[in-house]
Order: structure tokens, then sequence, then C-alpha cells
């Protein structure tokens, strides 16, 4: 996160705060770490914050120990929503049930990741939550050239089964740049589909990704782009404009809006029906008419095909709940890396 991302978050008076990456390339080193703690406490110390891991996050060691200092560091309610891992995890904010993935750990369908995320969809009771938000590090969706297609293994274990009960929202990170999808399922625009954002544009030390897929030249190999962890599904498309190939010539149509600029984004829920998506340049430090992108998110669960959830509230999911209003609530999405911080000292 650059220092100007964090001094912006702090003019706004937000309701939660959602993080993915906290750290890049620490290699486990504890000050860096404790750097960090002090460097947000000034936002974390007013708002609520949960987090996912990224792939930084791995920090591998000695004896194959891997994600030490995010283990030891933060707490989710993985006992509260029946998951027991820190990895992924869901818990009720406002009127949205957060599902938080973890792209690092097994997401195979025969997985206990797998098994966790259908029985905790089934449980949804969408009057009491009817917003459906899903995160997790690496985008399924991306049109730059960086991270392109590297984690297809884990879309295609796991998208059918979020389309199928109809989560609204998909926020991730990972590339460090901004992109908002249009509705889309199978690499097909759908109405019933997840809204997708990339929102990996917090701040990084390594500068905002700059080229596309589909920009001459900038296509990566099949193959390129290897995932930390999973396997490679790299797959050439096979309907549409760019049929038979791995990319597209042109901005694809599912990518509506795409820019490399460091910023963040704020969801405002207004109701059962409508959010506010807003996403703001660091450039712009909120100067009137200075919008990067905003858009108003529509719920039509009439004209989908939802899976049937609960209508009454566990107490398992109850629980993993922070009780707050959801007229008019507002979230802080961040995806980034900060060792910059670092830097700026």
């Amino acid at each position: 996160m650059q220092i100007s991302t964090l001094q912006l978050e702090e003019k706004e008076l937000h309701a939660f705060l959602v993080l993915s990456q906290m750290h890049q390339f620490e290699r486990a080193y504890q000050p860096r770490w404790d750097g960090w703690g002090r460097f947000m406490e000034p936002l974390t110390s007013r708002v609520p914050m949960m987090v996912i891991e990224g792939n930084h996050e791995i920090e591998p060691q000695a004896a194959g120990i891997t994600f030490k200092s995010y283990l030891t560091r933060f707490s989710v309610p993985s006992q509260e929503c029946g998951s027991n891992s820190n990895f992924y995890y869901s818990f009720d904010a406002g009127g949205i049930h957060f599902i938080m993935l973890g792209a690092y750990v097994d997401y195979n369908s025969t997985g206990s990741q797998y098994a966790w995320l259908k029985e905790d969809l089934n449980k949804i009771d969408r009057s009491v939550t009817p917003w459906l938000v899903a995160a997790w590090h690496p985008p399924w969706y991306n049109s730059y050239s960086s991270h392109y297609q590297e984690f297809e293994c884990m879309r295609q274990e796991m998208e059918a089964l979020l389309y199928q009960y109809g989560v609204d929202i998909v926020f991730s990170g990972h590339v460090h740049a901004y992109e908002r999808m249009n509705r889309i399922y199978n690499y097909t625009l759908d109405p019933c589909g997840p809204l997708y954002i990339t929102a990996g544009d917090g701040g990084n030390i390594e500068k905002v990704d700059v080229e596309h897929a589909d920009d001459p030249g900038k296509c990566p190999s099949v193959g390129d782009n290897i995932p930390e962890f999973g396997g490679v599904c790299h797959l050439n498309f096979s309907s549409g404009p760019a049929k038979g190939k791995f990319c597209w010539d042109k901005q694809p149509e599912w990518s509506a809006f795409r820019e490399s600029s460091f910023g963040h984004g704020i969801l405002e829920v207004m109701n059962s029906t409508y959010a506010l998506w807003t996403w703001h340049r660091n450039q712009d430090n909120y100067k009137e008419n200075s919008l990067g992108d905003q858009i108003y998110i529509v719920r039509q669960p009439q004209l989908c095909s939802i899976t049937n959830t609960t209508v009454q509230v566990t107490e398992q999911t109850s629980k993993a709940s922070f009780g707050l209003s959801w007229n008019c609530f507002q979230v802080i999405i961040l995806f980034m890396g900060l060792k910059f911080i670092w830097e700026f000292y």
C-alpha cells in the first residue's frame, strides 16, 4: 500500500476493511511485519479488518514450514464458520455474506475446502444476507499479461459451484493494476454470473502492471505464469472473437474497464438490490468529479436459477457475524503488497 492510499482511506469513515496479501518478499522477517502493523494502525484501530493469504505470505522456511507469519498474526472466524482453517472461511457483515477462499491450498472438488464451501453456501439465508461476495488473491479473469490464466485450474474446479449459488461479486488482487469485468461465467457474458473486480493496486515496490495480453507482442506463451500452487490448465478460447487463440487481439468483451494506477475501492451496499462500487485513483486525491470508475451493481435473483438456501439463520453462521447494520454499509477493498512502505520512510 502506498502511504497516499492509507491517507486517502483515513479521510473516509468505513465500516469494514478487506485485505489480501499483506507483505511482499518479507521472507518471514518479523520486524517488517511489526512495522506493517504500526503503519496500518491509524486505520485498523478504527475499523474491523479481515484478511486472506496471498502468494507472498507463503514464506517458505526450513523443514517445509509455510505461512507461519500469516497463521500466527491474524485471527479469522474459522471455527465459527466451520472451516477450521485460516486459509478459507466466511462471515456475515451487514447484509453481506463474505466467503474468503484459499488459492494456495487444495481447492480441488475432492478436497476439504471445496466440501466446506459447498456446505457454507447451502446454509446462507439470502433474506438476512442477500449479498454474496467472494474473495481470494489471484484473479480468474484477467486481461493483463501479468498472471494471465495463472489460476485457470482453480477456476475450472470452483466456478460452477459459485455460479450455482448466485455469487454476486468476486474480488481479487495479485495483478498490480485495476480491472472490472462485466458479469461473466466460463468466459461468456452472463447476467447471472458474478461481477469480477481486480483491485491489486493498493501499492507495491514493483510498480503497476501496464502490459495487456491483447497488446501487440504481449500475449504470454502457453505455459508461462506458473502458479505457486496447483497445476497448469491454460487453454485456448473455444468460442467468440478469440476462438482458437490463447489471447484476444483487443480488449476482451468481458473486460469492462481497466487502468494501471494505484488506488483503492469502496463497496457501498444500499439495500438488498443495489450496491455502489467506486474505485479511486491515488493521484486524484478525492478531487470533485475525479472518480476513477463507478458502477451500480444490481441484484436480479428473479432472473437467475439459484440453488435454494436455508431460510433460517443457523447458530453456526450467526456466530461469525459483526452484527452491523447493512443499510449503506461500506467496505474498503484492498489487495496489495507492502514491502514498499520501507522505501517511503
